[in-house]
């Protein structure tokens, strides 16, 4: 199809940011959010320095409060998730729908500086059990990035893809990448793969089950994510029972108590008329996946979770993983803040329960994590010595909550994902789950990560490496 290049880069770029500035996350604060946190530095600060015990006290007290309250929702989402589990369609149903009956579907594969998955990548769109008449791929490819350009046109099988060049233009991300790809779609439903994913190949006929299904306010369905490398080795285990915890069960649990779902990023199907509709994705934003998810229920559409895997590769390399979840956290938080720009007109969309969540999880996560560091320092003072400035800040009525959350609700979490394991017969990932609290410090040093990049470059995207699980 014939695409206005320069108007379809322009798009990409400025379309969310032109459609609805205050929905973009190219200024991380806007509107009353940076005279409110002025506020509360200064508040914070004259507290310090005129009443510092009881500063320390309320700032102890409410960090404590969160934790509480943290624990307890992820519990209650898990138990949700539990009893309900994701859509179930089975591969006769799903093989059953007609093909003149099924959507057109347009699969957006967006890949930068990755020439050693690019044969896994065709192999897996091969395996897609869909009419070829009715399923468009499009590898999505920088125009300066030759060596991937050159691995895509090495592959035999690549008559099948499209391969679009999006021209260089900021920001480098993904999600600019996808915006630019629906220039040239053409499929009634749009999806996002990663160029190392390994769908199920019949995903695509049990989202369109699914979509026949549900009611006309459900506009995206999130199929579930594995890694196959997971035994590679400890990190990889860890970040393999994290994902069957998060899609199994977390992630069900949202969606059947009409909580927001912050999607993956990859392996979202999206109807084409509602993704236009909300903007489609923010490329100021390093989670667009997350930040997608949420405009879809603040705009009061519905999510839907369906049980088919997508496997990927996990990140077996620890700095290589920092980096990707530094970015995660920092997107996290972006989004965030975009939604709490217009915090009444979210709480009315919401609802008070869902609203309260969504803070929970979305800005609770990375603030959680950082605020670890900050708690197990604590912790090691006290148990080294029992200074007495330490004491001053732990009055009984907080004293007691941190000491509940610091043995059961850490407990808690580790029961959490072991019963998530039981469930998915993973034995083989007893071990990661009993050390899940190292797991926890390397999160916290990457949240921290995140924070720091969040004030100096909000929208860099540290790009994550593939292709390590053989080495």
């Amino acid at each position: 199809m014939t695409v206005d290049e320069p108007r379809a880069l322009h798009r990409a770029v400025n379309g969310l940011l032109e459609q609805d500035p205050m929905r973009s996350a190219a200024l991380p604060l806007m509107g009353w959010q940076r005279p409110a946190l002025w506020v509360v530095l200064v508040a914070v600060a004259v507290g310090v320095v005129f009443w510092p015990q009881a500063t320390a006290i309320i700032l102890v007290g409410l960090c404590t409060a969160a934790y509480v309250f943290t624990i307890l929702d992820r519990v209650l989402i898990f138990r949700h998730g539990l009893a309900t589990r994701a859509i179930v369609v089975t591969d006769d149903e799903a093989r059953s729908i007609p093909d003149s009956e099924l959507p057109s579907y347009t699969v957006l594969v967006p890949a930068f500086r990755e020439p050693e998955v690019i044969g896994e990548l065709i192999a897996g769109m091969a395996a897609l059990e869909y009419p070829k008449d009715k399923l468009q791929i499009l590898l999505l490819l920088e125009a300066d990035d030759e060596i991937t350009i050159s691995a895509a046109r090495r592959c035999a099988e690549v008559e099948f893809v499209e391969v679009v060049l999006v021209p260089p233009a900021e920001p480098r991300t993904k999600p600019k990448a996808c915006n630019y790809g629906l220039e040239f779609a053409t499929g009634e439903i749009i999806t996002i793969y990663d160029a190392e994913d390994r769908p199920d190949p019949l995903q695509l006929r049990r989202v369109a089950a699914v979509f026949r299904r549900a009611g006309d306010d459900v506009v995206c369905v999130q199929a579930r994510l594995a890694f196959y490398n997971g035994q590679q080795n400890w990190l990889t285990g860890c970040f393999t029972a994290e994902y069957g915890l998060w899609f199994g069960y977390l992630l069900p649990g949202m969606s059947s108590t009409d909580t927001p779902i912050p999607l993956g990023g990859t392996s979202n199907h999206l109807l084409a008329s509602a993704l236009d509709s909300v903007g489609a994705w923010d490329p100021y934003n390093v989670t667009e996946d997350a930040d997608l998810g949420l405009r879809i229920a603040a705009n009061g559409f519905v999510t839907a979770v369906v049980e088919s895997t997508t496997l990927e590769e996990a990140n077996s390399d620890y700095i290589n993983w920092i980096r990707q979840r530094s970015r995660w956290y920092k997107g996290y938080l972006q989004t965030w803040l975009v939604e709490m720009r217009r915090p009444r007109q979210l709480l009315r969309t919401l609802g008070v329960r869902a609203f309260i969540r969504f803070n929970l999880i979305l800005g609770g996560t990375p603030v959680v994590a950082v605020l670890n560091l900050f708690f197990w320092l604590i912790t090691v003072l006290w148990f080294l010595g029992q200074p007495a400035a330490v004491a001053a800040v732990f009055p009984a009525f907080v004293y007691f909550p941190a000491l509940v959350c610091l043995v059961l609700g850490n407990l808690a979490m580790i029961y959490l994902n072991l019963v998530a394991l039981r469930e998915d017969d993973r034995p083989d990932l007893l071990l990661s789950a009993l050390t899940v609290p190292l797991f926890w410090v390397l999160m916290s040093v990457a949240a921290a990560k995140g924070l720091y990049q969040l004030i100096r470059n909000p929208s860099y995207w540290e790009k994550t490496v593939h292709g390590l699980a053989g080495r």
